[in-house]
C-alpha cells in the first residue's frame, strides 16, 4: 500500500498514523504544501491522508495553493483512491464535493465525547461504541455534501464526519492525536488563549490524553482500506 500524506502546516503531522504506517509495512510520502511540495501523480499512490491546518478552505487569497488542492482531491476521489481528511483535510473534501463551508457556532478544542451514526457502526467503526471520547481542534465545520452519508455528532457540532462511497472518509475530529500533537495544541492554547464552552484549559488537555488510543487508530484506518 502506497499512500501520500498531505500536508498544510508544522505543526498538524500525521502523528500516531505514522506508527500505523510502519506496523502494516505500508510506505507514506508527506507532501508539504504550506512548502511548495509538489502534487504527486495519481498512478505513484493508492490512497491519500489530508491533514489539518490553522487556515480556513476558503482562504484562497491568502493561501493560493488551496484551490489546486481541492481540484487534486476531487479528481483523487474520481479516481477511485482511498481518501482520508482529518480536519481541514476533511473541510478540503467537502468543499471539493460541492459542500459549503463556514465556521461552527462554537470552537472545539480539547477531549470531547461524539456519538457515531447508525449508518457507518457497520462499516467505517466497526468495532467501535456508540460513543466515545476523542480529539477535537477545529472552528470551522460543513454541509454534508450531496451522495455521503454523516458519520458523526458532538454536542457542539453537528457534522463531525461522512463517508462518500467506499474508500473516501472524512473527520473533523483527531484519532491520531498523542502526546506529540498534545505539546503543540498546548503551545498554541498558551499562545492565542481561545475562550468557549468547549475549549479546555491546559490540565484537561494532557490529562484528556488517556482517551489516545493506538489500537483505535489502528482499527479506524484498517477499516478505511477494507473496502
Amino acid at each position: 500500500m502506497k499512500l501520500i500524506c498531505l500536508l498544510h502546516h508544522d505543526t498538524e503531522m500525521p502523528a500516531a498514523i505514522e506508527n500505523w504506517v510502519a506496523e502494516r509495512n505500508y510506505q507514506m510520502t508527506n507532501v508539504f504544501l504550506h512548502k511548495a511540495g509538489e502534487l504527486p501523480t495519481f498512478d505513484s499512490f493508492d490512497g491519500m491522508i489530508i491533514m489539518g491546518g490553522p487556515m480556513s478552505v476558503y482562504e484562497e487569497d491568502k493561501y493560493p495553493w488551496l484551490k489546486g488542492e481541492k481540484q487534486y482531491i476531487k479528481q483523487a476521489i474520481d479516481a477511485n483512491k482511498w481518501v482520508l481528511g482529518v480536519c481541514l483535510g476533511s473541510q478540503l473534501m467537502a468543499n471539493a464535493l460541492g459542500a459549503k463551508v463556514y465556521p461552527n457556532e462554537h470552537i472545539e478544542i480539547g477531549w470531547l465525547p461524539i456519538e457515531i451514526s447508525k449508518e457507518v457502526k457497520g462499516s467505517t467503526f466497526k468495532g467501535f461504541p456508540d460513543k466515545f471520547t476523542t480529539f477535537h481542534w477545529h472552528g470551522d465545520t460543513y454541509d454534508i455534501p450531496d451522495g455521503a452519508v454523516h458519520l458523526a455528532k458532538s454536542d457542539s457540532c453537528l457534522n463531525q464526519g461522512f463517508v462518500y462511497g467506499k474508500r473516501v472518509v472524512a473527520v473533523q475530529f483527531h484519532l491520531e492525536a498523542n502526546a506529540e500533537v498534545m505539546k503543540h495544541v498546548v503551545a498554541s492554547v498558551l499562545a492565542d488563549k481561545p475562550e468557549g464552552k468547549y475549549v479546555q484549559n491546559i490540565a484537561e488537555l494532557e490529562q484528556g490524553l488517556v482517551n489516545f488510543s493506538q489500537e483505535r487508530l489502528n482499527t479506524f484506518l484498517d477499516n478505511w482500506l477494507a473496502n
